[in-house]
Parts: structure tokens; sequence; C-alpha cells
């Protein structure tokens, strides 16, 4: 699948939104009282998994993005042999 440069650059936004919102929803769940009692709480450590996890995704995204746009421009500069791959076993096989 080819992604268009639309596309790859939304993903990239995201992945860039993912890395300027999470670290500071995480920094504001530290200050949170709720978070801290005698050692991290539920609360602090549900929150802290959903950060890491959305920051997991968001870089994927952004890599997938940064991919798309990539393989686009290739292709826009004619250059798309790059993208191809030689024929692997499964494309040989004639039905009988």
């Amino acid at each position: 699948m080819l992604l268009t440069r639309r596309i790859s650059g939304f993903l990239i936004a995201f992945g860039v939104w993912s890395w300027i919102i999470w670290p500071t929803f995480l920094k504001n769940i530290w200050h949170d009282p709720r978070s801290w009692q005698h050692g991290p709480t539920g609360f602090f450590l549900v929150h802290a998994l959903l950060t890491g996890a959305s920051l997991l995704l968001g870089t994927l995204i952004g890599i997938l993005g940064v991919r798309g746009w990539r393989a686009a421009g290739r292709l826009r500069s004619g250059r798309s042999g790059e993208l191809s791959r030689p024929a692997g076993p499964e494309s040989s096989r004639t039905s009988g």
C-alpha cells in the first residue's frame, strides 16, 4: 500500500502531537496528589501505562508517516524502482 503525501503528513503530525501531549499529561499526573501515597498509586500506574502505550503508538504511526512520505517522494521523482521487490515463489506458481 502506498500512502499519499497528505496522509503521510497527517501521520507524521499525529506522531509529533503524541510526543507533545503525552509527556505533558504525565507531568501533570505526576504532580497530582492522587498519584502518590507512600509510593505510586493505581491512579498513577494506569496513567503511566496509558502514556507509555500512547507514546509507543504515536512513534510507530509517525514512522509509518515518514516512510510513506519518502515513498511518495520517490514515486514523484520517478525512482519507483526502489519500491519494487523481486518476484517471490508465490508469483511463480502456475495453476495446474
